[in-house]
């Protein structure tokens, strides 16, 4: 029975290491929002997580906040949805992970907001690293929820 209990608390506990720190914290101070603007421009590659390879939408934000702050995210938007604290669309700060059904399936789809109803994100396959609009029809059918992370 121990051992039944110490396997289920570490089923409910393995996916989600997203507050683990890297062995090696960025010096520049910059913010993940920084991280996640330098990448304008990345292509689009399905399991991305770097400049160099490219970039998926959770790999983007995965590569900003470990940058960053040093946190290893989980390299999955929805896994990302359930981090941090909920914030309504009227408090939206930059830096604020957004999240979108894009493929009939809630939370499949995360960007970071920047402010000014404008959010980064890498979109689909074939684009690249690219700036939307937070209240066009498309994003805002489509919008499941945000969460703010704040650096430990």
């Amino acid at each position: 029975m121990r051992q039944l209990l110490l396997l289920c608390a570490w089923l409910c506990l393995a996916p989600f290491p997203a507050f683990a720190k890297t062995e090696r914290a960025p010096s520049t101070g910059e913010g993940p929002l920084a991280y996640a603007l330098d990448a304008l421009g990345t292509r689009y590659r399905l399991g991305g997580r770097s400049p160099e390879t490219g970039f998926d939408c959770s790999g983007l934000i995965a590569h900003a906040f470990e940058q960053s702050w040093g946190l290893l995210l989980p390299h999955n938007a929805r896994a990302q949805s359930r981090l941090g604290k909920p914030v309504g669309r009227a408090d939206l700060a930059p830096g604020d992970l957004v999240f979108y059904n894009t493929r009939n399936e809630p939370f499949s789809h995360v960007g970071m907001y920047i402010g000014n109803g404008r959010f980064i994100h890498a979109p689909k396959p074939g684009a690249r690293v690219r700036l939307e609009r937070f209240d066009t029809p498309y994003w805002r059918s489509r919008f499941d929820g945000a969460r703010r992370l704040e650096n430990h």
